[in-house]
């Protein structure tokens, strides 16, 4: 994701192209960004509530019967504020936690719905989930097309695994075909400790309490398991999907940082932080309290690491590339989690990123570059990723293909993302997360991200725009949800809609040069400033 180094911009561009309010809204941003650093280094930020966890809360609530009064009252408001909701799997979900159901016709449309937003190779078990949910909120859906294997555990990373055996469980439960088996049970039970949440995600960590809660002998973990998760109940009353993203938060903040010019002693502290949380494998998960590591996270804070000091970091950052290359699919693409899952066009696109770092990948980068010139579909875009905006694999995989001597494929592949961005632009300047949605900030900050490396100026310009009509005052950045978990259902960390959108000014502001002529409409004063805060 870094920008490229000094010497391979494009053409610069005059800042009279540019609004005038750009370096003063860029620096507020900055500095925003730069007090989110903490002391020991990390970039911490809540994530905030959502109707699933919360509906499963009340519903598991409900079974056991326990106390909690006061927490249930706030679970209780906050559904009750989401029943009405435009989006359809909130309102369907929260009025069936509530006891005021929806027809069956909606459940369908729901389920179909959510079906339809996952990549290919997770949708019989997204179909089986979701009956899974429905029917732990007590409003069952047919059950009659969740495929057999659909729950099936083999070549699963391990929350899948556990995710998938719970799912099996209430399923089998609901249709009559008994109690979960010995062992299914003993692999349930052994996520849940007193006081955690197991790998800080609270949909499974609910999702595994609602298929033990009728196991003789377990109440008691149960009853724990929901004091857990309540304790991270947030000031609205509701339940957040995992407990937090620090380590994602940590390494897209530190990127947009480095690429925006911060001081090198707060970055140097964010990396002390990153070598501290590094597993012992060398690579990184989504949060410092998670042990299932990701491809995303890794690549990310090998770009970050090796963008301040390749030298300093050398080690850190080889660990991390030998556990990118020890995850490598067969098919030359790289996966989320752990070897023997299948590849996605996005983490292959940021393992590229990484191993471009080093000038000894070439043989693992033009496989990958191949597999992602396989997997563009026809519009230019990519199958589903981690984001609910297609813009965010664009921008990863444009990255990937920039500046790199690459098959006539390759360079028809970028062409082509240049120019489904291009023709995507709404009239207000921004980018939308599907075709002819409304703009957003985060999905218009993608987009900026590969108009920085066009020739024109212009689209660019209008992205900048309305970028800055989504900043407060205080510098914060205004954008939808974006990340998605578990697919397809988004989940809302704000600092990142920060993070991205200072690293997308990191990509433009090193074209801009100072004007020293004035175009018509602008104040003289407005192409004064621009030159005085132009790098």
């Amino acid at each position: 994701m870094r920008p490229p180094a000094t010497g391979q911009f494009p053409a610069a561009w005059l800042s009279s192209y540019f609004p005038a309010a750009l370096p003063a809204g860029r620096a507020r941003l900055l500095a925003h960004v730069l007090s989110r650093v903490g002391a020991d280094g990390a970039v911490r930020d809540a994530c905030r509530s959502r109707v699933l966890e919360s509906a499963l809360a009340l519903a598991l609530m409900k079974r056991c019967g326990a106390g909690h009064h006061e927490a249930r009252t706030r679970l209780v408001r906050y559904l009750e504020r989401h029943q009405d909701s435009e989006d359809l799997i909130d309102a369907t979900a929260a009025a069936a936690a509530l006891g005021r159901g929806t027809g069956q016709p909606v459940r369908r449309q729901a389920l179909d719905d959510i079906v339809s937003r996952v990549p290919d190779f997770t949708g019989p078990r997204k179909r089986a989930l979701v009956h899974a949910i429905f029917t732990m909120l007590s409003a069952a859906t047919d059950h009659a097309d969740v495929a057999a294997h659909a729950v099936d555990v083999n070549a699963l990373h391990p929350w899948a695994a556990v995710q998938a055996v719970a799912v099996n469980a209430i399923l089998d439960r609901a249709a009559g075909r008994g109690p979960a088996g010995a062992d299914d049970v003993a692999l349930l039970a052994s996520t849940q400790r007193p006081g955690t949440v197991w790998e800080g995600n609270l949909f499974i960590h609910l999702s595994v309490l609602h298929a033990l809660v009728d196991v003789p002998g377990l109440e008691s973990v149960v009853h724990a398991g929901l004091s857990a998760a309540l304790s991270h109940q947030r000031e609205d009353g509701g339940l957040p999907f995992v407990t937090d993203t620090d380590t994602w938060c940590t390494v897209v903040a530190g990127l947009a940082l480095g690429s925006a010019g911060a001081p090198r002693e707060v970055l140097h502290r964010i990396a002390r932080h990153l070598v501290h949380v590094q597993h012992a494998n060398g690579d990184w998960s989504y949060t410092d309290h998670a042990e299932l590591s990701d491809t995303d996270c890794t690549s990310v804070a090998v770009e970050f690491l090796y963008q301040l000091d390749p030298v300093t970091y050398r080690d850190p950052i080889e660990r991390a590339l030998d556990a990118l290359v020890a995850v490598r699919g067969a098919d030359g693409g790289f996966p989320t989690y752990g070897a023997g899952t299948p590849s996605e066009a996005c983490m292959t696109a940021a393992a590229i990123n990484a191993l471009s770092t080093q000038g000894r990948h070439h043989h693992l980068i033009q496989p990958a570059l191949r597999f992602l010139a396989d997997r563009q579909m026809p519009d230019g875009s990519f199958p589903p990723g981690w984001s609910s905006s297609r813009l965010h694999t664009l921008f990863r995989a444009y990255l990937a293909t920039h500046h790199r001597q690459s098959s006539v494929a390759v360079q028809d592949m970028s062409g082509r993302i240049a120019g489904l961005v291009r023709a995507a632009q709404n009239a207000d300047g921004g980018f939308g997360q599907s075709h002819g949605a409304s703009s957003d900030a985060i999905s218009t900050a993608y987009a900026l991200i590969i108009l920085a490396a066009q020739p024109d100026p212009a689209p660019v310009a209008r992205a900048a725009g309305y970028l800055l009509t989504q900043q407060r005052p205080d510098g914060t950045i205004v954008s939808a949800p974006d990340m998605l978990g578990p697919r397809p259902f988004p989940y809302h960390v704000p600092v990142l809609a920060d993070a991205f959108t200072l690293l997308a000014l990191g990509h433009l502001t090193p074209r801009i040069r100072p004007s020293r002529i004035a175009l018509p409409g602008r104040q003289h004063s407005n192409t004064q400033l621009a030159e005085r805060t132009a790098p």
